[in-house]
C-alpha cells in the first residue's frame, strides 16, 4: 500500500520535530540566521554558496549545462560554460534572497527598486475582470513577490512541496507579502479570485507533463507548455500581462517590469497562444539569462518517439 503523505497540520509534535525532519529544520535555521546579517554580507554569502554549488551540485550543474547548450547555440563553448557557472552563482544568491523575502524584507528599500509598467497593471485591474500576471521561475523567485508587493496586492499560484515542514514555512512566509497562496491544482479557487477582480501571479514556464500541454519552442527547443493560461483568460475575460524582474548589475538594487496586456490573447489556437507566452517569457529571460532557473528540467517531457533530453 502506498504511504499517504501528511501535511503539516496532520503531523504530531513528535513527527514534526523528529529525526526525519532535522535536516530541513537545520537548513531553515541557518537561512533564518543569515537573514539577520547586513544585506551586502548576505549577497556575498550567496555568491560563495553559488560557487560551491557549481563544484559540488553536479546533477544540477549537468541539467543547467544541457539546457544552456541547447538554448544558446549561438554562443561559443567558453561563453556557454561561463553562463553555466554564473547561473549557479545566481542561484546561490537567489537562495539567500529567499531568506530575505521571508524574514528581512525591510532590507529591500523602495528607492532601490526600479518599476516599469505599473500603470498597465493598475488599468487592467480597474476593468474588474481580474488580472493574470504571467511570470517565470527566476532565481530570486520569492523576492520577486516582495518587489511586486510595492505595486499592488496579488494572489500567487504555487506548487506544493513534498516536504510538509518546508511547505508550511514557505506558505507562512509568503502570506506576509501575498494576498492568497493557491496550490496550482486548485483551479476553482483561481477562478474565484479572478472573478473577485484579483491579480493572480502565475508562472507557466515549467514542465508539468504532457497532460494539458502542447509542444512549442522555448529558446528554440520544443517544450511541453501548459495551455492553462489561455483557458484561465477565457473564463473571466481576464487580461494577460507579462511580469519580469531581475537583480541589477553589481547588485545595485532590483528592477521589475510589467507589460501592457497581450493583444488578441487568447486567440483560440492553443499552439499559437502557448507560443506567444513562451516568446514573451523568453524576451524577459534574455535580459539577464543567468538569473533564470536553468537548473530545472524544463525539457523533461519529450514528444512521442524522441529521445530523452537529460542523461
Amino acid at each position: 500500500m502506498a504511504k499517504v503523505r501528511k501535511n503539516f497540520t496532520e503531523l504530531t509534535l513528535r513527527e514534526r520535530y523528529g529525526p526525519r525532519f532535522w535536516p530541513i529544520w537545520f537548513g531553515i535555521g541557518v537561512l533564518r540566521l543569515i537573514a539577520l546579517l547586513p544585506f551586502s554580507v548576505q549577497i556575498q554569502l550567496g555568491k560563495l554558496l553559488g560557487q560551491s554549488l557549481y563544484f559540488f551540485a553536479r546533477q544540477r550543474r549537468a541539467i543547467a549545462t544541457t539546457n544552456i547548450n541547447s538554448c544558446f547555440p549561438e554562443l561559443s563553448l567558453p561563453a556557454r560554460k561561463a553562463l553555466v557557472k554564473q547561473t549557479m552563482i545566481e542561484n546561490g544568491i537567489g537562495f539567500i534572497e529567499t531568506g530575505i523575502a521571508w524574514w528581512s524584507r525591510k532590507l529591500i528599500k523602495r528607492d532601490k527598486v526600479r518599476i516599469e509598467g505599473a500603470n498597465y497593471l493598475v488599468d487592467a485591474k480597474a476593468q474588474g475582470n481580474g488580472v493574470i500576471l504571467v511570470g517565470a521561475h527566476y532565481s530570486m523567485l520569492d523576492l520577486g513577490g516582495v518587489l511586486l508587493s510595492f505595486v499592488d496586492e496579488f494572489d500567487v499560484m504555487y506548487r506544493e512541496n513534498k516536504n510538509p515542514i518546508f511547505n508550511h514555512i514557505m506558505l507562512k512566509a509568503r502570506g506576509a507579502f501575498c494576498n492568497n497562496t493557491i496550490e496550482r491544482s486548485d483551479m476553482r479557487r483561481v477562478v474565484r479570485c479572478l472573478k473577485a477582480g484579483n491579480i493572480v501571479w502565475y508562472a507557466p514556464d515549467q514542465d508539468y507533463g504532457p497532460r494539458g500541454s502542447v509542444f512549442v519552442p522555448f529558446f528554440g527547443v520544443d517544450a511541453a507548455t501548459t495551455t492553462a493560461t489561455a483557458r484561465l483568460a477565457k473564463i473571466n475575460n481576464s487580461p494577460i500581462l507579462i511580469l519580469g524582474y531581475l537583480r541589477n548589475a553589481n547588485n545595485d538594487g532590483y528592477s521589475l517590469s510589467i507589460s501592457p496586456p497581450l493583444v488578441g490573447f487568447p486567440s483560440g489556437d492553443d499552439l499559437a497562444d502557448a507560443r506567444a507566452i513562451n516568446s514573451r517569457l523568453e524576451q524577459e529571460i534574455r535580459k539577464a539569462p543567468a538569473q533564470y532557473m536553468w537548473v530545472h528540467r524544463r525539457f523533461k517531457t519529450r514528444p512521442v518517439g524522441t529521445e530523452g533530453f537529460y542523461r
